[in-house]
Protein backbone atom coordinates (compact mmCIF):
# COMPACT_ATOMS: atom_id res chain seq x y z
CA UNK A 1 0.00 0.00 0.00
CA UNK A 2 2.95 2.20 1.03
CA UNK A 3 4.49 1.64 -2.33
CA UNK A 4 1.50 2.43 -4.49
CA UNK A 5 0.69 5.42 -2.42
CA UNK A 6 3.63 7.34 -3.30
CA UNK A 7 3.87 6.11 -6.73
CA UNK A 8 0.01 7.58 -6.73
CA UNK A 9 0.82 11.06 -4.93
CA UNK A 10 4.45 11.53 -6.81
CA UNK A 11 2.79 10.83 -10.45
CA UNK A 12 -0.26 12.81 -9.45
CA UNK A 13 1.93 15.78 -8.50
CA UNK A 14 3.96 15.66 -11.26
CA UNK A 15 0.57 15.69 -13.66
CA UNK A 16 -1.69 18.25 -11.18
CA UNK A 17 1.59 20.67 -11.48
CA UNK A 18 1.71 20.63 -15.34
CA UNK A 19 -2.15 21.27 -15.52
CA UNK A 20 -1.90 23.94 -12.78
CA UNK A 21 1.21 25.72 -14.73
CA UNK A 22 -0.75 25.46 -18.23
CA UNK A 23 -3.70 27.03 -16.09
CA UNK A 24 -2.28 29.63 -14.64
CA UNK A 25 -0.81 30.62 -18.00
CA UNK A 26 -4.24 30.66 -19.48
CA UNK A 27 -6.00 32.78 -16.96
CA UNK A 28 -3.34 35.07 -17.00
CA UNK A 29 -3.96 35.79 -20.98
CA UNK A 30 -7.69 35.45 -20.44
CA UNK A 31 -8.03 32.27 -22.16
CA UNK A 32 -10.96 29.80 -21.97
CA UNK A 33 -9.77 26.62 -19.93
CA UNK A 34 -12.69 24.27 -21.26
CA UNK A 35 -10.27 22.70 -23.70
CA UNK A 36 -7.66 22.13 -21.40
CA UNK A 37 -9.56 20.70 -19.42
CA UNK A 38 -11.43 18.27 -21.68
CA UNK A 39 -7.98 17.14 -23.06
CA UNK A 40 -6.82 16.18 -19.32
CA UNK A 41 -9.99 14.57 -19.20
CA UNK A 42 -9.24 11.97 -22.38
CA UNK A 43 -5.98 11.45 -21.39
CA UNK A 44 -6.99 10.11 -17.99
CA UNK A 45 -9.53 8.49 -19.62
CA UNK A 46 -6.87 6.65 -22.16
CA UNK A 47 -4.54 5.79 -19.10
CA UNK A 48 -6.98 3.90 -16.97
CA UNK A 49 -7.92 1.94 -20.45
CA UNK A 50 -4.29 0.79 -20.85
CA UNK A 51 -4.23 -0.26 -17.34
CA UNK A 52 -7.14 -2.16 -17.62
CA UNK A 53 -6.09 -3.38 -21.04
CA UNK A 54 -2.98 -4.65 -20.17
CA UNK A 55 -4.30 -6.57 -16.98
CA UNK A 56 -7.45 -8.49 -19.37
CA UNK A 57 -4.94 -9.51 -21.95
CA UNK A 58 -2.42 -10.91 -19.20
CA UNK A 59 -5.29 -12.84 -17.98
CA UNK A 60 -6.20 -14.32 -20.90
CA UNK A 61 -2.78 -15.73 -21.75
CA UNK A 62 -1.41 -19.24 -20.36
CA UNK A 63 0.13 -19.17 -17.48
CA UNK A 64 3.74 -19.10 -18.51
CA UNK A 65 2.79 -16.40 -21.16
CA UNK A 66 1.37 -14.72 -17.78
CA UNK A 67 4.66 -14.51 -16.51
CA UNK A 68 6.37 -13.29 -19.55
CA UNK A 69 3.80 -10.75 -19.70
CA UNK A 70 4.28 -9.64 -15.93
CA UNK A 71 8.23 -9.44 -16.77
CA UNK A 72 7.35 -7.20 -19.77
CA UNK A 73 5.00 -4.84 -17.78
CA UNK A 74 7.42 -4.92 -15.10
CA UNK A 75 10.75 -3.35 -17.47
CA UNK A 76 8.36 -0.95 -19.09
CA UNK A 77 7.72 0.43 -15.56
CA UNK A 78 11.00 0.25 -14.82
CA UNK A 79 12.21 2.28 -17.48
CA UNK A 80 9.45 5.00 -17.33
CA UNK A 81 10.17 5.24 -13.28
CA UNK A 82 13.92 5.73 -14.13
CA UNK A 83 13.20 8.13 -17.22
CA UNK A 84 11.05 9.96 -14.70
CA UNK A 85 13.06 10.30 -11.84
CA UNK A 86 15.82 11.97 -14.39
CA UNK A 87 13.72 13.99 -16.20
CA UNK A 88 12.51 15.13 -12.98
CA UNK A 89 15.70 16.38 -11.44
CA UNK A 90 16.76 17.68 -14.76
CA UNK A 91 14.25 20.01 -15.96
CA UNK A 92 12.67 20.41 -11.78
CA UNK A 93 13.98 24.17 -12.15
CA UNK A 94 12.78 25.19 -15.48
CA UNK A 95 9.17 23.39 -16.06
CA UNK A 96 7.54 26.50 -15.66
CA UNK A 97 9.49 28.19 -18.45
CA UNK A 98 9.26 25.55 -20.51
CA UNK A 99 5.27 24.78 -20.54
CA UNK A 100 4.51 28.55 -20.86
CA UNK A 101 6.74 28.43 -23.82
CA UNK A 102 4.87 25.67 -25.04
CA UNK A 103 1.51 27.10 -24.24
CA UNK A 104 2.58 30.57 -26.01
CA UNK A 105 3.42 28.52 -29.01
CA UNK A 106 0.26 26.74 -28.67
CA UNK A 107 -1.90 30.56 -28.63
CA UNK A 108 0.02 31.81 -31.53
CA UNK A 109 -1.47 29.28 -33.97
CA UNK A 110 -5.14 30.92 -32.96
CA UNK A 111 -6.26 27.97 -31.40
CA UNK A 112 -7.36 26.56 -28.06
CA UNK A 113 -7.28 23.28 -28.96
CA UNK A 114 -3.54 23.14 -29.45
CA UNK A 115 -3.52 23.79 -26.04
CA UNK A 116 -6.00 20.83 -25.50
CA UNK A 117 -3.83 18.65 -27.40
CA UNK A 118 -1.19 19.96 -24.98
CA UNK A 119 -2.41 19.14 -21.76
CA UNK A 120 -3.87 16.25 -23.44
CA UNK A 121 -0.09 14.72 -24.21
CA UNK A 122 1.55 15.85 -20.98
CA UNK A 123 -1.25 14.30 -18.69
CA UNK A 124 -1.15 11.74 -21.03
CA UNK A 125 2.17 10.49 -20.91
CA UNK A 126 2.48 10.67 -16.87
CA UNK A 127 -1.36 8.60 -17.12
CA UNK A 128 0.41 6.09 -18.70
CA UNK A 129 3.87 5.92 -16.51
CA UNK A 130 1.47 5.57 -13.44
CA UNK A 131 -0.84 3.02 -14.61
CA UNK A 132 2.19 0.80 -16.21
CA UNK A 133 4.10 1.17 -12.85
CA UNK A 134 1.10 0.87 -10.31
CA UNK A 135 0.15 -2.50 -12.59
CA UNK A 136 3.35 -3.91 -12.36
CA UNK A 137 3.46 -3.41 -8.81
CA UNK A 138 0.07 -4.52 -8.29
CA UNK A 139 1.23 -8.04 -9.57
CA UNK A 140 4.52 -7.81 -7.22
CA UNK A 141 1.98 -7.15 -4.17
CA UNK A 142 0.93 -9.73 -1.99
CA UNK A 143 -2.74 -8.17 -1.50
CA UNK A 144 -3.79 -6.38 -4.56
CA UNK A 145 -6.99 -4.52 -2.69
CA UNK A 146 -4.55 -2.69 -0.43
CA UNK A 147 -2.21 -2.05 -3.22
CA UNK A 148 -5.36 -0.02 -5.14
CA UNK A 149 -6.15 1.99 -1.63
CA UNK A 150 -2.80 3.11 -1.60
CA UNK A 151 -2.89 4.20 -5.22
CA UNK A 152 -6.11 6.04 -4.80
CA UNK A 153 -5.13 7.93 -1.47
CA UNK A 154 -2.08 9.10 -2.92
CA UNK A 155 -3.52 10.68 -6.36
CA UNK A 156 -6.65 12.10 -4.47
CA UNK A 157 -3.89 13.22 -2.47
CA UNK A 158 -1.82 14.79 -4.91
CA UNK A 159 -5.19 16.46 -6.52
CA UNK A 160 -5.68 18.39 -3.01
CA UNK A 161 -1.75 19.21 -2.83
CA UNK A 162 -1.75 20.36 -6.62
CA UNK A 163 -5.02 22.63 -5.94
CA UNK A 164 -3.66 24.24 -3.08
CA UNK A 165 0.31 25.15 -4.65
CA UNK A 166 -2.10 26.46 -7.72
CA UNK A 167 -4.24 28.55 -5.72
CA UNK A 168 -1.67 29.62 -3.23
CA UNK A 169 -2.84 27.88 -0.19
CA UNK A 170 0.30 25.11 0.00
CA UNK A 171 3.60 25.95 0.14
CA UNK A 172 5.78 23.15 -0.47
CA UNK A 173 9.79 22.40 -1.70
CA UNK A 174 9.31 20.70 -4.73
CA UNK A 175 12.74 20.28 -5.06
CA UNK A 176 12.78 18.42 -1.40
CA UNK A 177 9.73 16.49 -2.44
CA UNK A 178 10.77 14.75 -5.88
CA UNK A 179 14.26 14.14 -3.95
CA UNK A 180 12.56 12.36 -1.42
CA UNK A 181 10.03 10.49 -3.61
CA UNK A 182 13.06 9.87 -6.09
CA UNK A 183 15.18 8.07 -3.86
CA UNK A 184 11.69 6.05 -2.39
CA UNK A 185 11.48 5.52 -5.89
CA UNK A 186 14.13 3.92 -6.78
CA UNK A 187 14.08 1.64 -4.56
CA UNK A 188 10.45 0.51 -4.90
CA UNK A 189 11.73 0.12 -9.00
CA UNK A 190 14.80 -2.07 -7.68
CA UNK A 191 12.07 -4.32 -6.23
CA UNK A 192 10.68 -4.45 -9.70
CA UNK A 193 13.63 -5.56 -11.40
CA UNK A 194 13.61 -8.25 -8.75
CA UNK A 195 10.21 -9.37 -9.80
CA UNK A 196 11.06 -9.11 -13.10
CA UNK A 197 13.94 -11.06 -13.09
CA UNK A 198 11.82 -13.68 -10.92
CA UNK A 199 9.11 -13.61 -13.32
CA UNK A 200 11.32 -14.32 -16.26
CA UNK A 201 12.31 -17.12 -14.77
CA UNK A 202 9.36 -18.75 -13.78
CA UNK A 203 8.11 -18.40 -17.90
CA UNK A 204 11.65 -20.10 -19.06
CA UNK A 205 13.49 -17.20 -20.69
CA UNK A 206 16.22 -16.75 -17.31
CA UNK A 207 17.89 -20.14 -16.21
CA UNK A 208 21.44 -18.80 -15.33
CA UNK A 209 22.41 -17.68 -11.98
CA UNK A 210 19.60 -19.04 -10.03
CA UNK A 211 21.51 -19.97 -6.92
CA UNK A 212 20.29 -18.81 -3.27
CA UNK A 213 22.39 -16.08 -1.97
CA UNK A 214 20.89 -15.56 1.74
CA UNK A 215 17.90 -16.51 3.56
CA UNK A 216 16.12 -13.06 4.28
CA UNK A 217 13.00 -14.84 5.83
CA UNK A 218 13.43 -13.97 9.33
CA UNK A 219 13.57 -10.27 8.15
CA UNK A 220 10.63 -10.96 6.45
CA UNK A 221 8.19 -12.87 8.36
CA UNK A 222 4.91 -13.63 6.81
CA UNK A 223 1.86 -11.08 8.36
CA UNK A 224 4.23 -9.03 10.16
CA UNK A 225 4.97 -5.14 9.26
CA UNK A 226 8.79 -5.67 8.51
CA UNK A 227 7.59 -8.46 5.87
CA UNK A 228 4.76 -6.11 4.73
CA UNK A 229 7.65 -3.17 4.38
CA UNK A 230 10.56 -5.78 2.68
CA UNK A 231 8.41 -7.76 0.49
CA UNK A 232 5.51 -5.77 -0.17
CA UNK A 233 6.93 -2.39 -0.23
CA UNK A 234 10.35 -2.57 -1.39
CA UNK A 235 9.63 -6.21 -3.77
CA UNK A 236 12.34 -8.04 -1.41
CA UNK A 237 11.82 -11.54 -1.88
CA UNK A 238 13.09 -13.95 1.13
CA UNK A 239 14.88 -15.85 -1.44
CA UNK A 240 16.73 -13.89 -3.36
CA UNK A 241 19.03 -15.45 -5.92
CA UNK A 242 22.38 -14.69 -7.87
CA UNK A 243 21.11 -13.15 -11.01
CA UNK A 244 18.91 -10.96 -8.57
CA UNK A 245 20.87 -9.69 -6.53
CA UNK A 246 23.10 -8.92 -8.91
CA UNK A 247 20.38 -7.02 -11.15
CA UNK A 248 19.25 -5.14 -7.70
CA UNK A 249 22.64 -3.28 -7.17
CA UNK A 250 23.38 -2.77 -10.53
CA UNK A 251 20.24 -0.43 -11.03
CA UNK A 252 19.61 0.64 -7.38
CA UNK A 253 23.48 2.06 -6.94
CA UNK A 254 23.99 4.46 -10.43
CA UNK A 255 20.25 5.22 -10.22
CA UNK A 256 19.94 6.26 -6.60
CA UNK A 257 23.99 8.05 -6.76
CA UNK A 258 22.21 10.31 -10.10
CA UNK A 259 19.11 11.59 -7.79
CA UNK A 260 21.62 12.26 -4.51
CA UNK A 261 24.38 13.52 -6.38
CA UNK A 262 24.90 17.63 -5.20
CA UNK A 263 24.65 19.73 -8.04
CA UNK A 264 27.91 21.09 -6.90
CA UNK A 265 29.46 18.31 -7.78
CA UNK A 266 28.18 17.95 -11.12
CA UNK A 267 30.81 18.45 -14.18
CA UNK A 268 30.85 21.43 -15.88
CA UNK A 269 29.74 21.18 -19.86
CA UNK A 270 32.91 21.46 -21.04
CA UNK A 271 34.29 18.61 -18.62
CA UNK A 272 31.14 16.16 -19.12
CA UNK A 273 32.70 14.67 -22.58
CA UNK A 274 35.71 13.84 -20.63
CA UNK A 275 33.65 12.57 -17.46
CA UNK A 276 31.31 10.05 -19.95
CA UNK A 277 34.29 8.66 -21.83
CA UNK A 278 36.17 8.35 -18.54
CA UNK A 279 33.34 6.76 -17.41
CA UNK A 280 33.53 3.91 -20.62
CA UNK A 281 36.53 3.56 -20.08
CA UNK A 282 36.68 1.87 -16.74
CA UNK A 283 33.35 -0.27 -18.33
CA UNK A 284 35.08 -1.41 -20.51
CA UNK A 285 38.20 -2.64 -18.60
CA UNK A 286 35.71 -4.30 -15.94
CA UNK A 287 34.04 -5.85 -18.76
CA UNK A 288 37.46 -7.10 -20.02
CA UNK A 289 38.96 -8.23 -16.87
CA UNK A 290 35.54 -10.15 -15.90
CA UNK A 291 35.92 -11.76 -19.35
CA UNK A 292 39.51 -12.70 -19.01
CA UNK A 293 39.56 -13.40 -15.31
CA UNK A 294 37.10 -15.66 -14.77
CA UNK A 295 36.86 -19.28 -15.56
CA UNK A 296 34.46 -21.15 -18.03
CA UNK A 297 34.13 -23.92 -16.01
CA UNK A 298 33.36 -27.38 -17.39
CA UNK A 299 34.92 -30.60 -17.42
CA UNK A 300 37.30 -32.52 -19.55
CA UNK A 301 36.56 -36.75 -19.54
CA UNK A 302 39.41 -38.56 -20.53
CA UNK A 303 38.61 -40.20 -24.15
CA UNK A 304 39.09 -43.95 -22.94
CA UNK A 305 37.35 -45.94 -20.35
CA UNK A 306 37.60 -49.47 -18.68
CA UNK A 307 34.73 -52.04 -19.45
CA UNK A 308 34.02 -55.09 -18.37
CA UNK A 309 33.20 -58.48 -19.98
CA UNK A 310 34.88 -59.71 -23.40
CA UNK A 311 37.21 -56.53 -23.44
CA UNK A 312 39.52 -54.69 -20.95
CA UNK A 313 39.01 -51.14 -22.45
CA UNK A 314 37.65 -48.70 -25.20
CA UNK A 315 38.72 -45.07 -26.15
CA UNK A 316 37.10 -42.64 -28.96
CA UNK A 317 38.76 -40.45 -31.00
CA UNK A 318 35.61 -37.78 -31.82
CA UNK A 319 35.97 -35.27 -34.93
CA UNK A 320 32.80 -33.18 -34.37
CA UNK A 321 29.73 -36.05 -35.24
CA UNK A 322 31.82 -38.69 -36.32
CA UNK A 323 34.80 -40.60 -35.10
CA UNK A 324 36.55 -43.89 -34.32
CA UNK A 325 36.17 -46.13 -31.34
CA UNK A 326 38.70 -48.46 -30.85
CA UNK A 327 37.92 -51.86 -28.54
CA UNK A 328 41.17 -53.31 -26.58
CA UNK A 329 41.30 -56.64 -24.90
CA UNK A 330 39.01 -58.33 -26.65
CA UNK A 331 39.09 -62.39 -26.88
CA UNK A 332 40.51 -62.58 -30.18
CA UNK A 333 43.96 -60.45 -28.63
CA UNK A 334 43.65 -57.84 -31.44
CA UNK A 335 42.35 -53.97 -30.74
CA UNK A 336 38.85 -53.81 -32.81
CA UNK A 337 38.21 -50.52 -34.87
CA UNK A 338 34.91 -49.18 -35.54
CA UNK A 339 34.38 -46.33 -37.10
CA UNK A 340 31.56 -43.86 -36.17
CA UNK A 341 29.73 -42.09 -39.18
CA UNK A 342 27.88 -38.88 -38.75
CA UNK A 343 24.38 -40.95 -39.91
CA UNK A 344 24.70 -43.04 -36.14
CA UNK A 345 24.98 -39.81 -34.61
CA UNK A 346 22.56 -38.14 -32.42
CA UNK A 347 22.11 -35.79 -29.95
CA UNK A 348 20.80 -37.48 -26.44
CA UNK A 349 20.46 -37.11 -23.12
CA UNK A 350 22.63 -40.19 -20.91
CA UNK A 351 22.30 -40.45 -17.47
CA UNK A 352 20.96 -36.95 -16.87
CA UNK A 353 23.26 -35.05 -18.61
CA UNK A 354 23.59 -34.42 -22.46
CA UNK A 355 25.53 -36.50 -24.61
CA UNK A 356 26.40 -36.93 -28.08
CA UNK A 357 25.74 -40.51 -28.81
CA UNK A 358 26.54 -43.33 -31.74
CA UNK A 359 25.00 -46.58 -32.52
CA UNK A 360 25.74 -48.81 -34.78
CA UNK A 361 24.59 -52.50 -35.87
CA UNK A 362 25.80 -54.81 -37.64
CA UNK A 363 24.91 -58.55 -38.23
CA UNK A 364 27.39 -61.12 -37.34
CA UNK A 365 28.69 -64.42 -38.97
CA UNK A 366 27.27 -67.38 -37.07
CA UNK A 367 29.72 -69.80 -38.95
CA UNK A 368 31.40 -71.01 -35.56
CA UNK A 369 27.45 -71.89 -33.87
CA UNK A 370 26.21 -75.65 -34.16
CA UNK A 371 23.66 -76.77 -36.71
CA UNK A 372 22.16 -79.19 -34.34
CA UNK A 373 21.34 -78.77 -31.04
CA UNK A 374 20.04 -81.36 -28.36
CA UNK A 375 17.63 -80.70 -25.01
CA UNK A 376 20.42 -80.14 -23.16
CA UNK A 377 22.22 -77.87 -25.36
CA UNK A 378 19.19 -75.97 -25.20
CA UNK A 379 19.42 -76.04 -21.42
CA UNK A 380 23.01 -74.69 -21.72
CA UNK A 381 22.27 -71.76 -23.46
CA UNK A 382 18.73 -70.19 -21.70
CA UNK A 383 18.98 -72.07 -18.19
CA UNK A 384 15.74 -73.99 -19.11
CA UNK A 385 13.75 -75.67 -22.25
CA UNK A 386 12.73 -72.83 -23.68
CA UNK A 387 8.74 -72.42 -24.75
CA UNK A 388 6.79 -74.43 -26.91
CA UNK A 389 9.03 -77.43 -26.85
CA UNK A 390 8.76 -80.58 -25.09
CA UNK A 391 10.39 -83.12 -24.18
CA UNK A 392 8.00 -85.55 -24.47
CA UNK A 393 6.45 -85.22 -27.78
CA UNK A 394 9.83 -83.07 -29.04
CA UNK A 395 12.69 -84.95 -28.00
CA UNK A 396 14.93 -83.73 -30.24
CA UNK A 397 17.75 -83.47 -31.90
CA UNK A 398 16.66 -79.86 -33.70
CA UNK A 399 18.03 -78.47 -36.76
CA UNK A 400 19.29 -74.78 -35.39
CA UNK A 401 19.17 -71.23 -37.66
CA UNK A 402 20.97 -69.00 -35.91
CA UNK A 403 20.74 -65.00 -37.01
CA UNK A 404 23.38 -63.19 -34.72
CA UNK A 405 22.89 -58.86 -34.86
CA UNK A 406 25.66 -56.64 -32.98
CA UNK A 407 25.18 -53.22 -31.43
CA UNK A 408 27.21 -51.11 -30.60
CA UNK A 409 26.73 -47.75 -28.88
CA UNK A 410 29.02 -44.95 -27.64
CA UNK A 411 28.03 -42.20 -25.32
CA UNK A 412 30.39 -39.21 -25.00
CA UNK A 413 30.35 -35.88 -23.85
CA UNK A 414 32.74 -32.80 -25.41
CA UNK A 415 34.95 -35.91 -27.25
CA UNK A 416 35.34 -37.96 -23.80
CA UNK A 417 34.31 -41.32 -23.03
CA UNK A 418 31.01 -41.54 -20.94
CA UNK A 419 29.41 -44.98 -21.53
CA UNK A 420 30.22 -47.45 -23.79
CA UNK A 421 28.60 -51.31 -24.75
CA UNK A 422 28.18 -53.81 -27.20
CA UNK A 423 25.23 -56.55 -27.12
CA UNK A 424 24.22 -59.17 -28.74
CA UNK A 425 20.84 -60.48 -29.82
CA UNK A 426 20.82 -64.03 -31.20
CA UNK A 427 18.03 -65.29 -32.83
CA UNK A 428 17.31 -69.25 -33.05
CA UNK A 429 15.00 -71.14 -35.03
CA UNK A 430 14.39 -74.42 -34.31
CA UNK A 431 12.62 -77.35 -36.76
CA UNK A 432 12.39 -80.69 -36.28
CA UNK A 433 12.90 -83.13 -33.70
CA UNK A 434 9.49 -83.84 -33.42
CA UNK A 435 8.43 -80.10 -33.70
CA UNK A 436 5.30 -79.64 -35.82
CA UNK A 437 6.38 -75.95 -36.61
CA UNK A 438 9.66 -74.10 -36.47
CA UNK A 439 10.26 -72.35 -32.85
CA UNK A 440 12.12 -69.01 -32.84
CA UNK A 441 13.57 -67.44 -30.10
CA UNK A 442 15.84 -65.00 -28.80
CA UNK A 443 18.93 -64.76 -26.55
CA UNK A 444 20.56 -61.38 -25.94
CA UNK A 445 24.01 -61.14 -23.91
CA UNK A 446 25.87 -58.05 -22.69
CA UNK A 447 29.24 -58.50 -24.94
CA UNK A 448 30.94 -55.73 -22.69
CA UNK A 449 30.07 -52.39 -21.17
CA UNK A 450 31.14 -49.82 -18.77
CA UNK A 451 30.55 -50.46 -15.48
CA UNK A 452 27.17 -48.37 -14.11
CA UNK A 453 28.96 -46.78 -11.31
CA UNK A 454 31.57 -45.21 -13.61
CA UNK A 455 28.96 -44.01 -15.78
CA UNK A 456 27.02 -42.92 -12.39
CA UNK A 457 30.27 -41.12 -11.02
CA UNK A 458 31.29 -39.47 -14.61
CA UNK A 459 27.53 -38.18 -14.89
CA UNK A 460 27.48 -36.44 -11.38
CA UNK A 461 31.25 -35.07 -11.89
CA UNK A 462 29.62 -33.60 -15.88
CA UNK A 463 26.71 -32.14 -14.22
CA UNK A 464 28.17 -30.46 -11.05
CA UNK A 465 30.67 -29.14 -13.74
CA UNK A 466 27.87 -27.87 -16.57
CA UNK A 467 26.02 -26.32 -13.34
CA UNK A 468 29.28 -24.58 -12.25
CA UNK A 469 29.80 -23.18 -15.78
CA UNK A 470 26.62 -22.22 -16.12
CA UNK A 471 26.83 -20.01 -13.04
CA UNK A 472 30.72 -18.62 -14.28
CA UNK A 473 28.23 -17.85 -17.25
CA UNK A 474 26.90 -15.18 -15.75
CA UNK A 475 30.12 -13.37 -14.48
CA UNK A 476 32.09 -13.89 -17.41
CA UNK A 477 29.58 -13.78 -20.32
CA UNK A 478 26.65 -11.62 -19.71
CA UNK A 479 28.03 -9.09 -17.05
CA UNK A 480 30.34 -7.96 -19.38
CA UNK A 481 28.00 -7.78 -22.28
CA UNK A 482 26.17 -5.43 -19.77
CA UNK A 483 29.21 -3.84 -19.05
CA UNK A 484 30.20 -3.06 -22.76
CA UNK A 485 26.80 -2.03 -23.62
CA UNK A 486 26.83 0.42 -20.77
CA UNK A 487 30.62 1.48 -21.92
CA UNK A 488 29.13 1.85 -25.60
CA UNK A 489 26.34 4.30 -24.65
CA UNK A 490 28.55 6.62 -22.64
CA UNK A 491 31.26 6.20 -25.24
CA UNK A 492 28.29 7.44 -27.56
CA UNK A 493 26.90 10.38 -25.55
CA UNK A 494 30.69 11.61 -25.15
CA UNK A 495 30.80 12.22 -28.50
CA UNK A 496 27.21 13.54 -28.69
CA UNK A 497 28.48 16.21 -26.54
CA UNK A 498 31.68 17.00 -27.72
CA UNK A 499 29.70 17.35 -31.08
CA UNK A 500 27.35 19.35 -29.96
CA UNK A 501 30.18 21.92 -28.42
CA UNK A 502 32.01 21.93 -31.38
CA UNK A 503 28.56 23.04 -33.25
CA UNK A 504 27.68 25.40 -30.94
CA UNK A 505 27.15 29.02 -31.66
CA UNK A 506 29.56 31.10 -29.85
CA UNK A 507 28.34 34.53 -28.80
CA UNK A 508 31.14 37.36 -29.57
CA UNK A 509 32.06 39.44 -26.44
CA UNK A 510 31.03 43.26 -27.63
CA UNK A 511 34.31 45.35 -27.97
CA UNK A 512 34.73 48.47 -26.76
CA UNK A 513 34.32 51.40 -29.38
CA UNK A 514 37.00 54.35 -28.80
CA UNK A 515 35.13 56.74 -30.73
CA UNK A 516 31.97 55.66 -29.11
CA UNK A 517 32.74 54.06 -25.54
CA UNK A 518 31.57 51.18 -23.89
CA UNK A 519 28.75 49.00 -25.08
CA UNK A 520 25.09 49.53 -24.57
CA UNK A 521 24.67 47.01 -22.34
CA UNK A 522 27.90 47.52 -20.43
CA UNK A 523 27.19 49.36 -16.75
CA UNK A 524 30.15 51.56 -16.88
CA UNK A 525 28.35 53.59 -19.69
CA UNK A 526 25.95 56.36 -18.10
CA UNK A 527 23.38 57.48 -19.32
CA UNK A 528 23.69 61.22 -18.91
CA UNK A 529 25.11 61.60 -22.43
CA UNK A 530 21.91 61.16 -23.49
CA UNK A 531 20.44 63.90 -20.94
CA UNK A 532 23.42 66.51 -22.48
Amino acid sequence: MLATLVIGLREGLEATLIVGIIAAFLRRNRVPVAPMWFGVGVAVVLSIGVGFGLQVVEQALPQAQQEGMEAIIGIVAVVFVTGMIVWMRTHARTLTKELEASATEALGRGTAWALAGMAFLAVLKEGFETAVFLLATFQASSDTGLAALGAVIGIAGAVVIGYGIYTGGVRLNLSKFFTGTGVFLVFVAGGLVLTVLRRAHEAGWIVIGQQRTVDLSWLAPNGSVQGALVTGVLGIPPDPRVIEVLGWVLYVVPVLALTLWPRAWRPSSARVPMVRATVAGALAVAAAALAIAVPTGGVDLPGSATVRGDATSVSADIHGASGVLRVAGTTTGQEARLTLPTSAHRRVTRAGVAADRWRIRTSATAADRPTTLTLDDLVDLFGRIPVGVSPSTNPGPFTARWAVRDTVTLWTVRGGVLDATRDERTVLTLSGGGLPSARTTTLDRSVWSVPDSRVEQTATSVAAADSRAAELLLWKAWLPIALGVAAAAQALLALRDRRRRRTAPVNPTPETVPTRGPPAGDPARSNDYAVR
